[in-house]
């Protein structure tokens, strides 16, 4: 209840005071390009349960729902999506996602269901047994994920083979030794890490 009190109060205030914030990035993306300011992406979340996550569009065409992964430099990227992606303000909108329930500040990332059939059973019991998050360790860790994948031969391969069983690693941990105090830790490493 603690957790939740704290992503909910967190969450409202955040959004009121990032309102100027949020509505400059929202007239931005439209005037770079033709289509919504917010895009929805279909995620699994605690107990396998689906849910839309929201973030700010950073791509020209979102039609192309066979590639899972961005990496590199992507063409379909915007002027304005790749300072969003360089500056981790895509994912602001997830505020309100922490507001409606589905996700927490802090927390695994949620994955798309195509990565999430590639956890071994007893891990995806654990991963999911928790809300999903807007951020956490491994997301700091791997917070040029695009940049790193956008190197391989194989992007999708080396995401499932190399980076997501580290992800894994990090999230199970969490879900063992969360806290209140540890999201406050690591919400304060990822406002570092992004300020850096």
């Amino acid at each position: 209840m603690s957790k939740r009190l704290f992503d909910v109060v967190a969450a409202g205030c955040g959004l009121i005071l990032l309102a100027p914030v949020l509505l400059a990035l929202a007239l931005w993306i439209r005037l770079d390009s033709p289509g919504p300011a917010l895009f929805r992406q279909r995620r699994v979340g605690r107990y396998g349960r689906p849910f839309a996550i929201y973030k700010f569009r950073t791509m020209a065409d979102r039609r192309d729902e066979g590639r899972q992964l961005t990496v590199g430099l992507d063409p379909r990227i915007t002027r304005a999506g790749r300072f969003l992606r360089r500056t981790k303000l895509d994912e602001l909108p997830q505020l309100l996602n922490v507001l409606e329930g589905t996700m927490s500040l802090v927390g695994p990332r949620p994955e798309v269901p195509r990565y999430v059939d590639h956890y071994p059973p007893a891990v995806r019991e654990t991963v999911l047994s928790v809300a999903p998050g807007i951020t956490d360790l491994a997301a700091i860790l791997y917070k040029e994920e695009n940049d790193i994948l956008g190197q391989a031969q194989d992007p999708e391969r080396a995401y499932i083979e190399t980076i997501l069983p580290v992800k894994l690693e990090y999230y199970q941990r969490y879900a063992r030794e969360r806290s209140f105090w540890l999201d406050v830790r690591i919400i304060f490493r990822t406002l570092a890490a992004i300020l850096s």
